[in-house]
């Protein structure tokens, strides 16, 4: 056998991980789509029951911070992500990043909650209409958690699914339709699409410009927090 010497090159960009469900098909796209080529994106699955409900939502604290352990451990990360946006409601953000920092090191962790409320503070929205996929049971959590951080959500309507395979499946022209109509009520400042699984990130500019409101979804606001967070320069855009 030859031995050969070699060289070894530095790590190149910032490193952001994301913690992405199991059942979940569109956030991992949608971020790369949304972060900058040159960040380094690291993922990691975080194991999901295929039903949404409060129960399934609370279990998964259980398995996150062993996830996080599974992104590459020779990194400390600028900012980390957990993607789901009900059960960042369900667990309690604050509790979702201890569980992500006990498995890795991370300068920042966020997900869709802390996201959202970050968002509506930089765009100053206090009422949204918010679109969710799932059931009321679930999404009352959620609605309860912007409403302590002075978020209200006066207008609400959902697809009342529980079935994972079901809701990354929904065409984004039925949730353009939708969020039409809850904006069409009036009395919001903005349109909230809640769900990481939704396919929305191609009919938020559309929909902005025809609402004249912002719109803002999961996917957008933790991929725009994330690189916030990171001190990273992005184009994701709010408004």
């Amino acid at each position: 056998m030859t031995t050969f010497d070699y060289d070894l090159t530095l790590p190149k960009g910032p490193a952001l991980g994301a913690l992405v469900l199991q059942s979940d098909e569109r956030i991992e796209l949608d971020l790369r789509r949304l972060i900058p080529p040159a960040t380094r994106l690291f993922v990691a699955r975080v194991p999901s029951a295929p039903d949404v409900t409060p129960e399934t939502l609370r279990a998964m604290a259980s398995h996150i911070a062993a996830a996080a352990g599974r992104l590459p451990a020779n990194l400390s990360y600028e900012a980390i992500g957990y993607g789901c946006t009900s059960a960042s409601a369900a667990i309690g953000a604050d509790r979702v990043h201890e569980l992500v920092r006990n498995g890795a090191q991370a300068q920042a962790v966020t997900e869709p909650l802390s996201a959202l409320i970050a968002a509506c503070a930089h765009l100053r929205l206090t009422r949204l209409a918010f679109l969710s996929p799932y059931t009321a049971a679930v999404s009352d959590r959620l609605r309860d958690a912007l409403r302590a951080n002075d978020i209200e959500t006066p207008v609400f309507g959902s697809f009342n699914e529980e079935r994972e395979e079901k809701v990354v499946r929904i065409v984004p022209e039925s949730i353009a339709r939708a969020a039409r109509e809850l904006a069409g009520k009036g009395g919001v400042d903005g349109v909230f699409l809640s769900c990481t699984n939704l396919d929305t990130l191609d009919i938020i500019a559309p929909l902005r410009a025809e609402l004249g409101l912002p719109v803002l979804s999961s996917n957008l606001v933790l991929g725009w927090h994330m690189c916030r967070l990171a001190g990273i320069v992005s184009a994701i855009p709010l408004e």
